[in-house]
Protein backbone atom coordinates (compact mmCIF):
# COMPACT_ATOMS: atom_id res chain seq x y z
CA UNK A 1 0.00 0.00 0.00
CA UNK A 2 1.37 3.47 -0.93
CA UNK A 3 1.22 5.45 2.07
CA UNK A 4 3.88 7.87 1.32
CA UNK A 5 5.46 9.81 -1.42
CA UNK A 6 8.69 8.15 -2.11
CA UNK A 7 6.79 4.66 -2.31
CA UNK A 8 4.82 6.09 -5.68
CA UNK A 9 6.38 4.63 -8.94
CA UNK A 10 6.73 7.39 -10.29
CA UNK A 11 9.37 8.88 -7.49
CA UNK A 12 10.66 11.28 -7.44
CA UNK A 13 9.68 12.99 -10.73
CA UNK A 14 7.66 15.54 -9.36
CA UNK A 15 4.84 17.57 -11.41
CA UNK A 16 3.69 20.93 -10.72
CA UNK A 17 1.05 23.86 -12.00
CA UNK A 18 3.45 26.07 -14.01
CA UNK A 19 1.03 28.61 -14.94
CA UNK A 20 -0.34 28.52 -11.53
CA UNK A 21 2.98 29.13 -10.34
CA UNK A 22 4.49 31.67 -12.89
CA UNK A 23 3.18 34.94 -11.19
CA UNK A 24 4.62 33.87 -7.42
CA UNK A 25 7.95 33.03 -8.89
CA UNK A 26 8.07 36.06 -10.77
CA UNK A 27 7.31 38.08 -7.74
CA UNK A 28 9.83 36.31 -5.29
CA UNK A 29 12.30 36.56 -8.83
CA UNK A 30 11.67 40.24 -8.79
CA UNK A 31 11.97 41.01 -4.82
CA UNK A 32 15.45 38.94 -5.03
CA UNK A 33 16.75 41.60 -7.32
CA UNK A 34 15.41 44.63 -5.85
CA UNK A 35 16.90 43.66 -2.44
CA UNK A 36 20.31 42.70 -4.01
CA UNK A 37 20.30 46.23 -5.46
CA UNK A 38 19.43 48.50 -2.18
CA UNK A 39 21.96 46.25 -0.23
CA UNK A 40 24.70 46.46 -3.10
CA UNK A 41 24.39 50.22 -2.68
CA UNK A 42 25.18 49.97 0.60
CA UNK A 43 28.74 51.16 1.76
CA UNK A 44 31.09 48.12 2.46
CA UNK A 45 30.87 48.62 7.03
CA UNK A 46 26.88 48.54 6.37
CA UNK A 47 26.39 45.69 3.72
CA UNK A 48 28.59 43.99 6.17
CA UNK A 49 26.65 44.87 9.31
CA UNK A 50 23.29 43.16 6.89
CA UNK A 51 24.81 40.57 6.46
CA UNK A 52 26.33 39.44 9.73
CA UNK A 53 22.70 40.26 11.51
CA UNK A 54 20.74 37.78 8.99
CA UNK A 55 23.19 34.93 9.16
CA UNK A 56 23.35 35.05 12.91
CA UNK A 57 19.09 35.02 12.69
CA UNK A 58 19.60 32.11 9.70
CA UNK A 59 21.45 30.16 12.29
CA UNK A 60 19.76 30.51 15.14
CA UNK A 61 16.38 30.15 14.16
CA UNK A 62 17.39 26.82 11.96
CA UNK A 63 18.38 25.19 15.27
CA UNK A 64 15.18 26.86 17.25
CA UNK A 65 12.57 25.43 14.67
CA UNK A 66 14.39 21.86 15.94
CA UNK A 67 13.58 23.23 19.59
CA UNK A 68 17.52 23.66 20.03
CA UNK A 69 18.00 27.20 21.38
CA UNK A 70 21.76 28.73 20.54
CA UNK A 71 23.22 31.56 22.24
CA UNK A 72 22.53 34.79 20.02
CA UNK A 73 25.95 36.47 21.35
CA UNK A 74 28.21 33.19 20.78
CA UNK A 75 26.40 32.53 17.29
CA UNK A 76 27.38 36.29 16.27
CA UNK A 77 31.32 36.34 17.33
CA UNK A 78 31.16 32.84 15.28
CA UNK A 79 29.83 34.54 11.91
CA UNK A 80 32.11 37.22 12.53
CA UNK A 81 35.04 35.56 13.46
CA UNK A 82 34.72 33.41 10.39
CA UNK A 83 33.70 36.76 7.91
CA UNK A 84 36.65 38.61 9.32
CA UNK A 85 34.15 41.15 10.86
CA UNK A 86 35.15 43.31 13.59
CA UNK A 87 32.51 43.67 16.30
CA UNK A 88 35.01 44.41 19.09
CA UNK A 89 34.95 41.97 21.79
CA UNK A 90 34.21 38.31 21.17
CA UNK A 91 32.10 35.95 22.91
CA UNK A 92 33.72 32.40 23.21
CA UNK A 93 31.13 29.84 21.30
CA UNK A 94 30.97 26.39 22.33
CA UNK A 95 32.10 23.46 19.43
CA UNK A 96 28.48 23.01 18.71
CA UNK A 97 27.70 26.95 17.50
CA UNK A 98 30.70 26.99 15.38
CA UNK A 99 29.31 23.44 13.62
CA UNK A 100 26.40 25.11 13.09
CA UNK A 101 28.03 28.45 11.92
CA UNK A 102 30.65 26.78 9.99
CA UNK A 103 27.54 24.51 8.10
CA UNK A 104 25.91 27.44 7.38
CA UNK A 105 28.33 29.51 5.93
CA UNK A 106 29.74 26.50 3.55
CA UNK A 107 26.75 26.23 2.34
CA UNK A 108 26.08 29.95 1.29
CA UNK A 109 30.02 31.14 0.67
CA UNK A 110 31.00 28.16 -0.87
CA UNK A 111 27.65 27.91 -2.85
CA UNK A 112 29.46 27.60 -6.26
CA UNK A 113 31.41 24.58 -5.05
CA UNK A 114 29.17 20.98 -6.07
CA UNK A 115 26.72 19.67 -3.24
CA UNK A 116 28.52 15.97 -3.08
CA UNK A 117 28.43 12.65 -0.42
CA UNK A 118 31.85 14.15 1.06
CA UNK A 119 29.85 17.94 1.71
CA UNK A 120 27.08 15.74 3.38
CA UNK A 121 28.32 14.20 5.80
CA UNK A 122 30.75 17.23 6.68
CA UNK A 123 28.15 19.25 7.26
CA UNK A 124 26.70 16.57 9.77
CA UNK A 125 29.48 15.56 11.65
CA UNK A 126 29.86 19.86 11.81
CA UNK A 127 26.15 19.48 13.47
CA UNK A 128 26.87 16.77 15.88
CA UNK A 129 31.08 17.63 17.17
CA UNK A 130 30.10 15.42 20.26
CA UNK A 131 28.45 12.46 18.45
CA UNK A 132 25.57 12.73 20.69
CA UNK A 133 21.82 14.35 19.77
CA UNK A 134 21.04 15.20 23.89
CA UNK A 135 21.78 13.07 25.38
CA UNK A 136 21.45 10.13 22.93
CA UNK A 137 24.29 8.96 20.60
CA UNK A 138 24.33 9.07 16.88
CA UNK A 139 26.18 8.10 13.85
CA UNK A 140 27.59 10.98 12.76
CA UNK A 141 29.06 11.23 9.20
CA UNK A 142 27.07 8.33 8.53
CA UNK A 143 24.16 7.35 7.06
CA UNK A 144 21.19 6.01 9.13
CA UNK A 145 21.26 2.18 9.61
CA UNK A 146 17.38 1.73 11.41
CA UNK A 147 19.36 -0.49 13.66
CA UNK A 148 16.67 0.49 16.48
CA UNK A 149 13.86 0.55 13.84
CA UNK A 150 12.43 2.77 11.16
CA UNK A 151 13.37 6.22 10.92
CA UNK A 152 9.97 7.92 12.12
CA UNK A 153 8.67 11.67 12.44
CA UNK A 154 6.53 11.88 15.58
CA UNK A 155 5.06 13.62 18.44
CA UNK A 156 2.71 12.97 21.38
CA UNK A 157 3.95 11.01 24.80
CA UNK A 158 5.44 8.11 24.66
CA UNK A 159 3.29 5.24 23.94
CA UNK A 160 1.15 6.73 21.95
CA UNK A 161 3.02 8.67 19.57
CA UNK A 162 1.34 9.55 16.27
CA UNK A 163 3.41 8.87 13.12
CA UNK A 164 3.52 11.93 10.93
CA UNK A 165 6.08 10.40 8.77
CA UNK A 166 8.18 7.13 7.99
CA UNK A 167 11.53 7.69 6.04
CA UNK A 168 12.74 5.20 3.39
CA UNK A 169 14.14 1.98 4.74
CA UNK A 170 18.53 2.66 5.25
CA UNK A 171 19.11 -0.21 2.79
CA UNK A 172 17.92 2.35 0.03
CA UNK A 173 19.92 5.53 1.14
CA UNK A 174 22.67 5.33 -1.27
CA UNK A 175 20.88 4.88 -4.17
CA UNK A 176 18.36 7.76 -3.06
CA UNK A 177 21.46 9.91 -2.25
CA UNK A 178 23.41 9.14 -5.08
CA UNK A 179 20.02 9.96 -7.18
CA UNK A 180 19.07 13.59 -5.17
CA UNK A 181 22.97 14.90 -5.75
CA UNK A 182 22.69 14.04 -9.56
CA UNK A 183 19.33 15.87 -10.10
CA UNK A 184 20.68 18.75 -7.67
CA UNK A 185 24.26 19.26 -10.00
CA UNK A 186 22.74 18.01 -13.41
CA UNK A 187 19.73 18.80 -14.22
CA UNK A 188 19.56 22.51 -15.24
CA UNK A 189 16.32 23.04 -16.53
CA UNK A 190 14.61 24.06 -13.18
CA UNK A 191 14.85 27.79 -12.50
CA UNK A 192 17.27 27.57 -8.99
CA UNK A 193 14.60 28.64 -6.98
CA UNK A 194 12.00 26.15 -7.55
CA UNK A 195 15.05 23.65 -7.20
CA UNK A 196 15.80 24.82 -4.14
CA UNK A 197 11.98 24.26 -3.06
CA UNK A 198 12.02 20.66 -4.56
CA UNK A 199 15.55 20.02 -3.36
CA UNK A 200 14.35 20.87 0.29
CA UNK A 201 11.34 18.53 0.26
CA UNK A 202 13.23 16.14 -1.79
CA UNK A 203 16.14 15.65 0.66
CA UNK A 204 14.05 15.61 3.95
CA UNK A 205 11.64 12.98 2.77
CA UNK A 206 14.69 10.69 2.07
CA UNK A 207 16.09 12.05 5.59
CA UNK A 208 19.15 10.16 5.38
CA UNK A 209 20.78 10.53 9.09
CA UNK A 210 19.66 9.64 12.39
CA UNK A 211 19.58 13.77 13.49
CA UNK A 212 19.84 16.92 11.10
CA UNK A 213 17.46 16.41 8.50
CA UNK A 214 15.95 19.39 8.50
CA UNK A 215 19.05 21.79 9.35
CA UNK A 216 20.63 20.24 6.54
CA UNK A 217 17.44 20.41 3.87
CA UNK A 218 17.43 23.79 4.80
CA UNK A 219 20.97 24.80 4.26
CA UNK A 220 20.63 23.01 0.68
CA UNK A 221 18.02 25.52 -0.33
CA UNK A 222 20.15 28.32 1.08
CA UNK A 223 22.67 27.11 -1.31
CA UNK A 224 20.27 26.79 -3.71
CA UNK A 225 19.02 29.84 -3.37
CA UNK A 226 22.80 31.83 -3.29
CA UNK A 227 23.00 30.41 -7.30
CA UNK A 228 19.86 31.78 -7.82
CA UNK A 229 21.43 35.13 -7.26
CA UNK A 230 24.83 34.47 -8.06
CA UNK A 231 25.89 35.56 -4.61
CA UNK A 232 27.54 35.25 -1.03
CA UNK A 233 26.24 37.59 0.75
CA UNK A 234 22.43 36.78 2.26
CA UNK A 235 20.20 39.48 3.08
CA UNK A 236 17.51 37.52 4.40
CA UNK A 237 16.78 34.33 6.07
CA UNK A 238 14.26 32.19 4.66
CA UNK A 239 14.82 29.56 7.91
CA UNK A 240 14.03 32.78 10.23
CA UNK A 241 10.30 32.72 8.21
CA UNK A 242 9.90 29.15 8.56
CA UNK A 243 10.58 29.39 11.89
CA UNK A 244 7.75 32.16 12.51
CA UNK A 245 5.34 29.63 10.18
CA UNK A 246 6.59 26.86 11.92
CA UNK A 247 2.85 24.76 12.30
CA UNK A 248 2.37 25.52 8.32
CA UNK A 249 5.83 24.03 7.40
CA UNK A 250 4.97 21.18 9.58
CA UNK A 251 1.83 20.91 8.08
CA UNK A 252 2.79 21.24 4.24
CA UNK A 253 5.34 18.83 4.62
CA UNK A 254 3.39 16.08 6.38
CA UNK A 255 0.47 16.55 3.54
CA UNK A 256 2.99 16.62 0.68
CA UNK A 257 5.12 13.57 1.65
CA UNK A 258 1.69 11.82 2.10
CA UNK A 259 0.28 12.98 -1.05
CA UNK A 260 0.66 12.38 -4.63
CA UNK A 261 3.29 13.24 -7.28
CA UNK A 262 1.84 16.97 -8.11
CA UNK A 263 3.92 19.41 -5.46
CA UNK A 264 2.46 22.50 -6.25
CA UNK A 265 0.72 23.32 -2.63
CA UNK A 266 4.36 22.97 -1.17
CA UNK A 267 6.12 24.97 -4.25
CA UNK A 268 3.07 27.60 -3.53
CA UNK A 269 3.90 27.61 0.09
CA UNK A 270 7.54 27.57 -0.25
CA UNK A 271 7.44 30.55 -2.85
CA UNK A 272 5.15 33.00 -0.83
CA UNK A 273 7.44 31.99 2.73
CA UNK A 274 10.42 32.83 0.68
CA UNK A 275 8.92 36.35 -0.22
CA UNK A 276 7.90 37.50 3.07
CA UNK A 277 11.51 36.23 3.89
CA UNK A 278 12.78 38.64 1.45
CA UNK A 279 9.94 41.43 2.58
CA UNK A 280 11.08 41.01 6.36
CA UNK A 281 14.48 41.98 5.07
CA UNK A 282 13.43 45.27 4.75
CA UNK A 283 13.52 45.31 8.64
CA UNK A 284 17.10 44.66 8.92
CA UNK A 285 17.85 47.28 6.50
CA UNK A 286 15.85 49.75 8.66
CA UNK A 287 17.90 48.22 11.54
CA UNK A 288 21.30 48.39 10.43
CA UNK A 289 20.56 51.79 9.13
CA UNK A 290 19.18 53.20 12.34
CA UNK A 291 21.99 51.81 13.91
CA UNK A 292 24.71 53.63 11.26
CA UNK A 293 22.66 57.00 11.83
CA UNK A 294 22.79 56.81 15.57
CA UNK A 295 26.60 56.24 15.51
CA UNK A 296 27.04 59.20 12.83
CA UNK A 297 25.26 61.39 15.62
CA UNK A 298 27.03 60.19 18.54
CA UNK A 299 30.79 60.73 16.66
CA UNK A 300 31.61 63.29 18.62
CA UNK A 301 30.58 62.27 22.26
CA UNK A 302 32.72 60.76 24.38
CA UNK A 303 31.91 56.82 26.05
CA UNK A 304 33.80 54.41 27.57
CA UNK A 305 33.23 50.87 26.31
CA UNK A 306 31.66 49.59 28.58
CA UNK A 307 28.17 52.13 26.92
CA UNK A 308 29.40 51.71 23.60
CA UNK A 309 29.04 47.70 24.22
CA UNK A 310 25.33 48.17 25.81
CA UNK A 311 24.70 50.71 23.33
CA UNK A 312 25.28 48.36 20.71
CA UNK A 313 23.10 45.17 22.35
CA UNK A 314 19.89 47.85 22.68
CA UNK A 315 20.71 48.71 18.92
CA UNK A 316 20.77 45.09 17.91
CA UNK A 317 17.59 44.08 19.73
CA UNK A 318 18.18 43.86 23.38
CA UNK A 319 15.89 41.39 24.96
CA UNK A 320 13.64 42.58 27.92
CA UNK A 321 13.98 45.75 29.87
CA UNK A 322 17.45 47.32 30.39
CA UNK A 323 18.97 47.58 34.31
CA UNK A 324 21.24 48.99 36.35
CA UNK A 325 21.73 45.22 37.73
CA UNK A 326 21.69 43.65 33.54
CA UNK A 327 23.74 46.44 32.86
CA UNK A 328 26.42 45.09 35.57
CA UNK A 329 26.24 41.68 34.34
CA UNK A 330 26.41 42.55 30.50
CA UNK A 331 29.77 44.47 31.36
CA UNK A 332 30.91 42.58 34.43
CA UNK A 333 31.08 45.95 36.48
CA UNK A 334 29.76 46.60 39.68
CA UNK A 335 26.20 48.34 40.29
CA UNK A 336 27.67 51.67 41.68
CA UNK A 337 30.10 51.83 38.33
CA UNK A 338 26.72 50.41 36.16
CA UNK A 339 24.22 53.18 37.74
CA UNK A 340 26.96 55.83 37.08
CA UNK A 341 27.42 55.21 33.44
CA UNK A 342 23.84 54.86 33.30
CA UNK A 343 23.18 57.89 34.58
CA UNK A 344 25.55 59.81 32.64
CA UNK A 345 23.76 58.77 29.57
CA UNK A 346 20.99 59.75 30.58
CA UNK A 347 22.16 63.26 31.45
CA UNK A 348 23.16 63.08 27.86
CA UNK A 349 19.96 62.30 26.50
CA UNK A 350 20.71 59.34 25.10
CA UNK A 351 18.75 57.11 27.51
CA UNK A 352 15.61 57.67 29.28
CA UNK A 353 14.05 56.52 32.45
CA UNK A 354 10.62 54.15 31.24
CA UNK A 355 7.45 55.22 33.34
CA UNK A 356 7.63 52.78 36.51
CA UNK A 357 6.12 49.75 36.17
CA UNK A 358 7.88 47.35 39.15
CA UNK A 359 10.87 47.31 41.53
CA UNK A 360 13.62 48.45 39.29
CA UNK A 361 14.06 51.05 37.01
CA UNK A 362 14.82 50.16 33.44
CA UNK A 363 15.94 52.32 30.70
CA UNK A 364 15.61 52.56 26.88
CA UNK A 365 17.19 54.39 23.72
CA UNK A 366 16.18 57.76 23.46
CA UNK A 367 14.71 58.13 20.02
CA UNK A 368 16.58 59.06 16.91
CA UNK A 369 15.36 62.26 16.36
CA UNK A 370 16.43 63.08 20.13
CA UNK A 371 19.55 61.75 19.98
CA UNK A 372 21.36 63.81 17.22
CA UNK A 373 20.59 66.48 19.28
CA UNK A 374 22.87 65.09 21.92
CA UNK A 375 25.83 67.25 22.89
CA UNK A 376 29.07 65.95 23.97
Amino acid sequence: MVTYIYQRNEWPHFVWDEPWLAGRLAGVRHRQGRLIGRMEALGFPLRSEAILVTLTEDVVRTSEIEGELLDVEQVRSSVARRLGLDIGALAPADRHVDGVVEMMLDATQRYAAPLTVERLLAWHAALFPTGRSGMRPIRVGHWRDDHDGPMQVTSGPMGRERVHFEAPAADQLNREVASFLRWFEEDSSLDPVIRAALAHLRFVTIHPFDDGNGRIARAIADLALARSEGSPQRFYSLSAQIRRERKSYYDILESTQRGGMDVSAWLGWFLNCLERAIDRAEAVLSGVLTKAHFWDAMSGVPLNDRQRTVLNKLLDGFEGKLTSSKWAKLTKTSSDTALRDITDLVERGVLVRDVAGGRSTSYSLQASSKAREVEP
